[in-house]
C-alpha cells in the first residue's frame, strides 16, 4: 500500500537520509510502499509499547531503576521481535512507519490524541535520555533546535550561580558539558520547579536538562500534525482495507487469545465457588456472587460470565448443567430453561446459529461497551461502580484501608485496568503482578499460575500467543470480518435477551 500525503519532489531522496539519526521527531511521512501485513504488525506492535508506557508511567516512578529496567526490555521486543540480526536501518523504519499508522488511528478524537500524544512523549523522553551525550547534540543539530550555547567565557563567570541553581551540576560537568541560553518562556517547565538560571530573561540549562525544552518541540509538533492528520483522515477513510483497521485499533486488544480452549473440562462445577473467591477478576467475582443470589443475569452479564467461564475451561455439558442448576433454583423452572437459554448457550459454544467460536471479553470490551444499566451486574467495577460502592465491596473482600485508597486513586485517575492489576497484586500478597492486565482470563491465568506454583489447572501459560506469532492476526480487522463479527455478536445478543 502507499502512504497519503507522498510528495514527489522527496521521491529521490535517500532513506538513509531519512533515518540518519537513530531518534527523529517524525516530521516526514514514509514515502515506501508495505503490504498491509507489515502496516498491520507495525502498528499492532507499536500499540503494545505504548500501553507498556503507560502502564510503566502509572505503576513505577518515571526514570527510577525499575521503570527503566523494564521499558528497557519492552523497546528491545518492539525492535527486535523476531530477528536479533536486524539492522539499524530496519529499526528505524519500523519506528517510523509505526509511529505515523498509530498517528493515523489516534487523530479521531481529543481523548485519543491526548493519549497518543502522552505515551509518545514518555516514550521519547526515555530514549532521548538515553542517548550518548554525542548524540543528543546531533539529534539537536539536525533538527534544527539552534539554541545558542554559552561560551566557557560566560560559563566561568556565572559558573558558582549555575551551580546553585541547577540540581546535579558540579563545577567539573560545567566545564566539561555544553550549557544553553534560551528565552525563558520556552523553559517554563524547569523556571517552574527552580532548575535553572535565570538572566536578563534567558534561562540557563544544562546539558542534562535540555530535555525537557526538546520534549515542548515535540508535543507542540506533534499536537499539530495530528490536528492536520485528522482534516486529512476522510481521504483516508475512503480506503476500504485501511478504515475498519484504523477504527479497529484505538480500542484493540493486543494480548493472548482465550477462545482457544486448551483446558476442556479441568474446571470442575464444584471448583467454581472456590475459584471465584481467589482467582477471578472482581468484575466476575461480582457476577458471579449475583448469579448465586439471585438465581438469575441478564444477558449482558449472561454473555461476559458466559464467555470467561468458557475460556477458563468450562465445557459445553458443564456449561449448560451450570446454567440450568442455578436458573432452576429462581423463577425458570427446567422446561423454560430448554427453551429459552439452552440454544444460546450451544450458541456460544459455536454448535448452533452460524457456529461461531465467540471469544471472551477483554478488559477494553468491558469498559468501553455495553455499559450496565439499573438491575445489571456486568460491566467494569473500577469503570463503572459508585466510587464508595466500590470502598465498601473492596472492604466486604478484606482489602485493606492503604490498599482500597490506591485503588480508588488510579479509579480517579481512570486507570481501572492498573487499579484491577492493584487489586490482584492485594489479594495475592505480591508486590509486583509482573504483567500488564488487558483480560479478565489473563487475571485468571496469572493467579492460578501463582496459587500453584506453575501447575496448571489453568490454560497453559506457555501456549504460543497469537499477538507474537503474528500480531495481526489477533486483531486483523478486515472488512468483511469486521462486519461478520458485528453482526455475529448481535446474533448472539438476540438469543440472551430476556423475555
Amino acid at each position: 500500500m502507499q502512504f497519503p500525503g507522498r510528495r514527489k519532489k522527496l521521491i529521490g531522496s535517500s532513506q538513509n537520509d531519512l533515518y540518519d539519526h537513530c531518534l527523529q521527531f517524525y516530521g516526514q511521512p514514509p514515502l515506501e510502499n508495505i503490504s498491509l501485513t507489515e502496516f498491520e504488525t507495525f502498528a499492532v506492535e507499536r500499540l503494545k509499547l505504548l500501553k507498556t508506557v503507560e502502564n510503566l508511567g502509572v505503576s513505577c516512578v518515571k526514570n527510577s531503576e525499575q521503570y527503566t529496567k523494564k521499558l528497557d526490555a519492552e523497546i528491545s521486543k518492539f525492535f527486535f521481535n523476531k530477528e536479533d540480526g536486524i539492522s539499524e536501518y530496519e529499526k528505524r523504519r519500523k519506528d517510523h512507519i509505526s509511529h505515523f499508522i498509530l498517528r493515523l488511528a489516534y487523530c479521531q478524537t481529543e481523548d485519543l490524541r491526548r493519549w497518543f500524544i502522552q505515551q509518545e512523549m514518555d516514550l521519547f523522553r526515555y530514549r532521548f535520555n538515553d542517548l550518548h551525550s554525542k548524540h543528543k547534540t546531533d539529534f539537536l543539530h539536525k533538527n534544527n533546535l539552534k539554541y545558542e550555547t554559552v561560551s566557557a567565557e560566560e560559563k566561568k563567570s556565572l559558573q558558582d550561580k549555575l551551580i546553585a541553581s541547577s540540581y546535579g551540576l558540579s563545577g567539573t560537568k560545567v566545564e566539561e558539558h555544553d550549557v544553553y541560553k534560551v528565552p525563558f518562556q520556552d523553559a517554563l517547565d524547569l523556571v517552574r520547579t527552580r532548575k535553572v538560571y535565570l538572566l536578563a530573561g534567558n534561562a540557563y540549562i544544562p546539558h542534562h536538562e535540555i530535555v525537557t525544552i526538546v520534549l515542548n518541540d515535540f508535543r507542540t509538533r506533534l499536537s499539530k500534525a495530528l490536528a492536520m492528520t485528522a482534516r486529512s483522515l476522510p481521504a483516508v477513510q475512503s480506503d476500504e482495507r485501511l478504515q475498519p483497521l484504523l477504527s479497529h485499533l484505538s480500542h484493540a486488544y493486543v494480548g493472548q487469545d482465550y477462545s482457544i480452549q486448551k483446558n476442556i473440562g479441568k474446571i470442575s462445577l464444584e471448583q467454581i465457588d472456590a475459584l471465584s473467591g481467589k482467582s477471578f477478576p472482581l468484575c466476575m467475582r461480582h457476577l458471579h456472587k449475583a448469579l448465586r443470589e439471585n438465581h438469575h443475569l441478564r444477558h449482558g452479564g449472561r454473555m461476559q460470565y458466559g464467555l470467561f467461564l468458557k475460556g477458563i475451561g468450562l465445557s459445553l455439558e458443564q456449561a449448560l448443567q451450570f446454567w440450568r442448576s442455578e436458573f432452576v433454583k429462581g423463577k425458570v423452572d427446567a422446561d423454560k430453561f430448554d427453551k429459552a437459554y439452552a440454544y444460546s448457550v450451544r450458541h456460544m459454544f459455536g454448535k448452533e446459529g452460524k457456529r461461531t467460536d465467540y471469544t471472551p471479553y477483554s478488559c477494553m470490551k468491558v469498559i468501553l461497551s455495553n455499559p450496565p444499566s439499573q438491575g445489571d451486574y456486568h460491566g467494569c467495577p473500577f469503570r463503572h461502580s459508585d466510587p464508595e460502592l466500590l470502598k465498601q465491596k473492596l472492604q466486604n473482600y478484606k482489602v485493606s484501608p492503604s490498599g482500597i485508597n490506591q485503588i480508588l486513586e488510579l479509579v480517579k485517575g481512570m486507570h481501572y485496568q492498573l487499579a484491577c492489576q492493584k487489586y490482584f497484586e492485594l489479594t495475592h500478597n505480591v508486590e509486583d503482578a509482573g504483567f500488564s492486565l488487558n483480560h479478565p482470563n489473563q487475571y485468571f491465568t496469572e493467579s492460578q499460575k501463582l496459587l500453584s506454583g506453575g501447575r496448571d489447572i489453568k490454560k497453559e501459560v506457555d501456549m504460543s500467543q497469537r499477538s507474537q506469532e503474528n500480531p495481526a492476526s489477533v486483531t486483523r480487522p478486515s472488512q468483511a470480518n469486521s462486519k461478520q463479527a458485528h453482526e455475529e455478536m448481535g446474533d448472539l445478543d438476540s438469543f440472551f435477551q430476556d423475555e
